[in-house]
């Protein structure tokens, strides 16, 4: 039986709109270092694979076109990127995988802020690529008007990827010499440019940055935020409602590593008392969470064997969203964990040391070095 994969979404007090009124959510500290290393050193303790930190180029809203204006739920967010570098020296084993927006978001720095945090973090760090076409998130650029043409977002981000992915091989493992006796540092001749030239984006390179531990971190995406190309993306999450969904959607990344489905989660060691507690928060916002997940009510054990019916269809692990962080993340770590392992479905201790190697992973070769001779 091969083994299930678990991440956490990990946004602000919880992925419900009324996760931060909940008792235990800390409302007051979401914009603390001391909150988000609590939050990833539970989901460490509960052996996860990796944790994903939310981010945007605009404020949180609950139309699809336009602010919002409310007042009543949590607005605003930290830099993941530099969130994931703060925790990564208070963690050991967890993945951290923050979240980027291409499409406003220069590859070049990209590339060098994610091997900057697989160095920090000593080979754990991954990126979680997002598109965005809204019009007032735009507007905090001035560079382009949309709503963009159909597709361009997905093109954009798959050369995007291409660049940092380039950027990243632009160093040879070896191209550091140090060598205080002779006064070299640096193998200049193992330093490449990548001289990619495409619709959008000209980077000459090489990257400021040597090449990360991994290699390539792990690079991650939402099903159909970046165009296919083979290589492109180690890990995609898919957003099926039912076990002939998970079919076909692992059925269409069969050339993916990883597919990962995305589940929003309330838990209690009660069925009745999850759906009660569902019902109150929606009662609490006015209304239902939004969510382009399926959404799952009832205990830990009940989530277990869904889990795992699900990843008999194909899948091969799950990116969960707690409600509320407060209260569904230590479900998660503590009961949903331990039930897995009982059924002999989850691993009982960490066994590699890079994010790549949890996940089963090779570190890449550099496509720039050339082929060792026979």
């Amino acid at each position: 039986m091969s083994e299930l994969h678990l991440a956490v979404a990990l946004d602000g007090a919880g992925w419900h709109p009324a996760a931060w009124r909940e008792p235990g959510a800390r409302p007051a500290e979401l914009f603390t270092a001391r909150y988000w290393a609590d939050v990833v050193a539970e989901a460490e303790a509960g052996l996860l694979d990796f944790v994903t930190f939310e981010d945007a180029l605009a404020l949180q809203s609950s139309s699809a076109t336009a602010p919002d204006e409310r007042t009543d739920q949590v607005r605003g967010r930290l830099d993941a990127v530099l969130t994931a570098a703060r925790v990564a020296p208070l963690t050991r084993h967890i993945g951290l995988v923050p979240s980027v927006t291409a499409t406003h978001t220069e590859p070049f720095h990209v590339s060098k802020a994610i091997a900057t945090l697989d160095y920090v973090s000593r080979g754990r760090a991954g990126l979680r690529v997002q598109t965005s076409s809204l019009p007032y998130e735009a507007a905090h650029f001035g560079r382009r008007t949309f709503p963009a043409p159909v597709g361009e977002p997905a093109g954009e981000a798959a050369d995007h990827v291409e660049v940092v992915r380039r950027l990243w091989d632009s160093w040879e493992d070896d191209a550091e010499i140090r060598d205080v006796a002779t006064g070299r540092f640096l193998d200049r001749a193992k330093l490449h440019p990548i001289d990619f030239t495409g619709p959008h984006f000209s980077v000459r390179g090489p990257s400021i940055t040597p090449r990360p531990p991994q290699g390539q971190p792990l690079v991650t995406a939402s099903a159909g935020a970046v165009a296919p190309r083979p290589g492109s993306v180690d890990l995609v999450y898919v957003t099926p409602r039912d076990g002939d969904e998970a079919l076909a959607a692992a059925a269409a990344h069969t050339g993916t590593a990883h597919v990962f489905a995305d589940l929003t989660v309330f838990l209690d060691l009660d069925g009745p008392a999850a759906a009660a507690r569902r019902e109150r928060l929606d009662a609490t916002a006015g209304q239902p969470a939004p969510t382009d997940a399926a959404v799952f009510t009832g205990t830990p054990a009940a989530l277990a064997g869904l889990l795992l019916d699900r990843r008999d269809a194909g899948l091969t692990g799950f990116r969960l969203r707690p409600a509320v962080i407060a209260h569904d993340l230590p479900l998660i770590t503590r009961h949903l964990v331990p039930e897995l392992q009982r059924r002999g479905a989850f691993r009982t201790a960490y066994g590699a040391p890079t994010l790549r190697g949890l996940l089963g992973l090779e570190r890449p070769a550099n496509r720039y070095a050339a082929a060792p001779t026979a």
